[in-house]
C-alpha cells in the first residue's frame, strides 16, 4: 500500500461489492422462480398433475441441499470469486435449457425437466454460503446485519420486480421464453462478475483506511489468504453445538415459507382465487415488495440495537423471533375470501418472514474463522431441506384434499416452530471456537 493512501479518506468499495451481491442474488431467485411462474401454463401444455409438479419443483432442492457442504468446502478451498462465478454461469445455462422441455425426443418431459432443475441446483449451491463469506470479509460486525439484509432481501426484490416481467413475457411470447430470457441475462452477469469481484486485500480500489476499518470492526478481510485443512472433528463440533442446532432448525422453518412463495404461490392464486396468469404476475409482486421492506427493516433494527448497546444475542434474536411468530399469520388466508384481504394477509406474512430473515447474519457472527464457507454450507444444507420437503408436501396435500387450506396451515405452523427454536434452543449467540487439541491431531495422523 502506498504511503499516500495512509492519509487518504476511507474508500467505500464494500458497498459496490454489496451491490453486486444484491444483483447476483436477485438473478439467483429469479431463476428459481421461473418454473413457479411458468407452471400453470406448463401443466396445461405438458399434462403434468399436482404431485408430478411438486416433484419437479423439488428437483432443485435435492441437489442444492446435498451440495451445500461440498460447496462450502470449495469456497474455503478456492475462494468465493471463482466458485460463485462458475456457479452463476452454470445455473443460468441450465435455466435457459428449461425452455426446451418437451422438445427432446426419447426423453420424457418430466425426466428432462427434473434433470435440468437438478443441475440448476448444482450451480446455485455455493451462492448463499458465498454471500455470507463475502460479507464477513468485507463488512465490520456493526454493519453486517444491514449488509446481509441487503443481499437476503434480493429474494423479495426478484419476485417483486421480475414476476410482472415474467408474466408479461409468458403472455406475449409463451412460457418457454421466460426461461430463455432469464438464462441469457444470467450468463451476461457471470461475465461481469469475474471482471469486478476481488477479495478486500487484493482489490485495486480499496485503500488502507477502508481495510483497517473493516478489520478493526471485526471483518475477516484476510480469510481469503488462509487455507484450512477441514477435519471431520471441525464439522462435528458445529453440528453437535446446541446453539447451531437451534439456528439450523429455525432456518428450515423460515425456508418453508420461502419455498411456498417460490413454488406454489402463483398456482394458489390461479386455482384457489381464480386469477389470470397476467394478473398473478402483478399481484404476486405485492407480498414480495412487503418481504423486501421487511428484510431491510429487520437488518436495520438489528444493527440499530447493537449501536444502542444491546447485546449481540438480543439484537439478532429479537427481529428473528418476532418475524417468525408473525409469519404464522399466513394461516388467516384460509378464513378470508376477499381478494385484497387475501393479498394483505400474504403480504403481512411475507413482511414478517423478511423481518426475521437474519439467519445469514447469525452465521457470519457464529462461524469459526477457520471455516466460514463450510459453516455457511452446513447451515444452508439444514435450511434447504425445506426446498425438498415443502413443494412435495404441498403437492400431496393438494392431491388428497383438493384445497390449499392444509398447505397454508403447514406453512404457518413452521413459522411458529422456528420462533420457538430461537426462544428455547439457540441461547446466547457467539462465535464458535474450534478447539482441536494438537496432540489429538498428531495421534490421528500417525
Amino acid at each position: 500500500m502506498e504511503i499516500s493512501q495512509l492519509n487518504s479518506p476511507k474508500t467505500n468499495v464494500r458497498y459496490f461489492i454489496l451491490l453486486m451481491l444484491f444483483i447476483v442474488t436477485t438473478m439467483n431467485y429469479v431463476d428459481r422462480a421461473t418454473l413457479s411462474m411458468a407452471a400453470p401454463a406448463m401443466r396445461k401444455d405438458l399434462g403434468l398433475d399436482a404431485v408430478t409438479m411438486g416433484y419437479a419443483f423439488s428437483a432443485f432442492g435435492w441437489s442444492y441441499t446435498a451440495l451445500q457442504i461440498p460447496g462450502g468446502w470449495l469456497l474455503d478451498k478456492f475462494g468465493a470469486r471463482m466458485v460463485y462465478g462458475v456457479g452463476l454461469f452454470l445455473w443460468s445455462l441450465f435455466t435457459f435449457f428449461q425452455g426446451m422441455v418437451g422438445f427432446v425426443a426419447g426423453i420424457s418431459t418430466f425426466v428432462f425437466l427434473f434433470g435440468l432443475r437438478f443441475l440448476m441446483g448444482v450451480g446455485e449451491a455455493p451462492a448463499f454460503p458465498a454471500n455470507s463469506r463475502i460479507t464477513t470479509m468485507w463488512f465490520p460486525t456493526h454493519e453486517r446485519g444491514f449488509a446481509s439484509a441487503i443481499f437476503n432481501s434480493a429474494q423479495y426484490f426478484a419476485l417483486a420486480a421480475f414476476n410482472p416481467l415474467m408474466g408479461w413475457i409468458l403472455v406475449a411470447f409463451g412460457w418457454r421464453h421466460v426461461f430463455y430470457s432469464m438464462g441469457i441475462a444470467g450468463i451476461i452477469l457471470a461475465l461481469l462478475w469475474f471482471k469486478v469481484i476481488k477479495d478486500p486485500k487484493h482489490h485495486p480500489s480499496v485503500n488502507e483506511a477502508e481495510l483497517e476499518y473493516i478489520q478493526s470492526g471485526g471483518g475477516l478481510a484476510n480469510i481469503g489468504d488462509k487455507k484450512t485443512d477441514i477435519k471431520w472433528a471441525y464439522v462435528r463440533s458445529l453440528i453437535t453445538n446446541r446453539m447451531m442446532i437451534g439456528i439450523y432448525l429455525g432456518q428450515f422453518c423460515l425456508n418453508t415459507i420461502t419455498w411456498f412463495f417460490l413454488t406454489w404461490f402463483p398456482t394458489y392464486l390461479v386455482q384457489a382465487k381464480g386469477m389470470s396468469i397476467l394478473k398473478v404476475g402483478l399481484i404476486a409482486s405485492i407480498p414480495a415488495i412487503a418481504g423486501f421492506a421487511g428484510g431491510l427493516l429487520g437488518g436495520y433494527v438489528s444493527d440499530w440495537l447493537l449501536r444502542r448497546g444491546k447485546s449481540l444475542t438480543f439484537a439478532r434474536k429479537t427481529p428473528i423471533i418476532c418475524g417468525l411468530f408473525l409469519s404464522g399469520s399466513i394461516i388467516l388466508a384460509n378464513y378470508v375470501t376477499t381478494e385484497w384481504v387475501v393479498i394483505g394477509v400474504m403480504s403481512l406474512a411475507f413482511f414478517a418472514k423478511g423481518f426475521g430473515a437474519l439467519g445469514w447474519v447469525v452465521v457470519g457472527d457464529t462461524s469459526p474463522k477457520e471455516m466460514v464457507g463450510l459453516s455457511g454450507g452446513i447451515f444452508n444444507f439444514a435450511g434447504n431441506i425445506a426446498s425438498i420437503v415443502t413443494p412435495i408436501a404441498i403437492g400431496y396435500i393438494l392431491n388428497v384434499t383438493q384445497s390449499f387450506n392444509g398447505a397454508l396451515l403447514f406453512v404457518g405452523a413452521m413459522g411458529l416452530l422456528g420462533a420457538l427454536s430461537y426462544l428455547f434452543i439457540v441461547g446466547d449467540i457467539k462465535r464458535v471456537e474450534l478447539v482441536i487439541p494438537e496432540e489429538q491431531n498428531k495421534t490421528a495422523s500417525l
